[in-house]
């Protein structure tokens, strides 16, 4: 398979929850978000802030949001937001209005959001820095939206927790191409491709050793795989709140 030094940086990603005291200076977060900058942006509306937070108390109160315990200890944590506050002033500037009422509007700045958040975490990896994703600051994102002072129109998307690793990532599994990529057409993914990533991730060291009843077995148990993991998320219904707290930000969604 042909790699180079980008391919390789990219395939040992891993998420990063133990980092050393260090500090990540400012100059080194500044180049990291002026790299996410790069990014692509829909027609370069360029409808993204991020927050940087270093202040250690804030840090302890994203991490009391979030649930986990590597927000505090990490020496910087970026909150990507979608920002359309931006973007209402350039139209205010030119004595026109923004309309923002629709799930079009969001779904920008959520994209974009997302793409300036993943150049950022290339960016960080190849100083060496460690990166994880915190889909928790969602978890009270109203908390969130008053703890950072984001006004109207700017939403937290994503959080990304930012340091030096303690110990060296660990690359997990993936599916199998085949199961992920369609030509022409969608194509499901067989019921084969997902069992046999299932044994895959059963057998790593994040689900080895649990067991869970086998469906429709009473008695039996199997591997805590990769479908369990699954499931059990995928089965309840999580930050059902998140509606309102758009629609309280400007955020219309119709």
């Amino acid at each position: 398979m042909t790699t180079n030094p980008t391919l390789d940086l990219l395939h040992r990603h891993g998420s990063v929850r133990t980092y050393l005291a260090d500090p990540v200076s400012p100059a080194m977060v500044e180049q990291i978000v002026h790299a996410a900058q790069r990014a692509s942006t829909s027609s370069n509306l360029q409808v993204v802030s991020v927050v940087a937070v270093a202040d250690s108390a804030t840090r302890s109160r994203l991490s009391k949001i979030s649930g986990q315990t590597h927000v505090a200890q990490a020496p910087v944590v970026l909150v990507w937001c979608a920002d359309l506050r931006r973007l209402d002033r350039a139209c205010r500037l030119r004595g026109r209005t923004q309309v923002t009422d629709y799930v079009e509007n969001f779904l920008t700045c959520v994209l974009d959001a997302g793409i300036a958040a993943q150049n950022a975490a290339v960016a960080a990896e190849s100083f060496g820095l460690g990166v994880c994703y915190l889909g928790s600051i969602r978890n009270d994102v109203r908390a969130v939206i008053e703890l950072l002072a984001l006004p109207r129109l700017v939403f937290p998307v994503v959080g990304m927790a930012l340091g030096w690793p303690a110990v060296p990532p660990a690359s997990r599994p993936r599916l199998a191409v085949s199961a992920v990529l369609s030509w022409d057409r969608y194509a499901e993914t067989s019921d084969a491709a997902l069992l046999e990533y299932d044994g895959i991730m059963a057998a790593t060291d994040i689900y080895q050793r649990r067991q869970v009843p086998v469906p429709g077995k009473p008695g039996r148990l199997e591997a805590y795989g990769w479908l369990e993991h699954c499931v059990r998320r995928a089965e309840q219904p999580l930050r059902t709140e998140l509606r309102a707290a758009l629609k309280q930000q400007g955020f219309g969604l119709e």
